[in-house]
């Protein structure tokens, strides 16, 4: 991954993709306490504006550590942050990272994420120079499996009970495109 000094700043037709500031505090928290967002996320709805905080800050430190970069889905007329789209877990050693995406469900099965998606994909591939992107989604979530399968992630396997979420162990399916398989 090539690293970077600035964060970058990204834009598709209809969105902004660019770095978070404390000022979206609000328009995360908004998103990630809603339990629909956070269904298939390794967390339980956030309970305060700390924790949209607190997610802020982790942005920050995998910006920072260049181990990934998350960027805030903003619509140009409003302002209003409505998802989060990015890269994470990446692995410099194999030249490959973990793709993360939510969106707040009034947007959902308009297009957002594809949009988004093919865009940031676009930029880890071309401008990031990486070799491979890892998806990891539970299998019960069949509207991101489709996602993926549309933009081209082909399904390697299903980890068994390989994390502890919310209580209980969950299985996840690993989905991948490599860079010579993208067009």
């Amino acid at each position: 991954m090539n690293t970077f000094t600035e964060f970058p700043t990204l834009s598709t037709q209809r969105f902004i993709l660019r770095k978070a500031t404390t000022k979206d505090a609000s328009d995360l928290f908004e998103l990630y306490s809603n339990e629909e967002v956070v269904k298939y996320l390794p967390f339980s709805p956030f309970q305060s504006e700390e924790d949209a905080s607190n997610e802020l800050n982790w942005y920050d430190n995998i910006f920072k550590e260049q181990t990934g970069l998350r960027w805030v889905i903003e619509e140009p007329d409003s302002k209003k942050v409505i998802g989060t789209c990015g890269f994470l877990n990446f692995e410099k050693a194999h030249n490959r990272i973990e793709i993360g995406y939510d969106l707040t469900p009034k947007y959902w099965g308009k297009g957002v994420m594809t949009e988004t998606l093919t865009c940031i994909i676009h930029f880890a591939f071309k401008t990031m120079n990486i070799n491979k992107i890892e998806a990891k989604v539970e299998p019960e979530n069949i509207s991101s499996i489709k996602l993926l399968e549309k933009l081209n992630f082909c399904k390697e396997g299903v980890l068994r009970q390989h994390e502890f979420e919310k209580g209980q162990y969950v299985d996840l399916a690993v989905f991948s495109q490599l860079k010579s398989e993208y067009q």
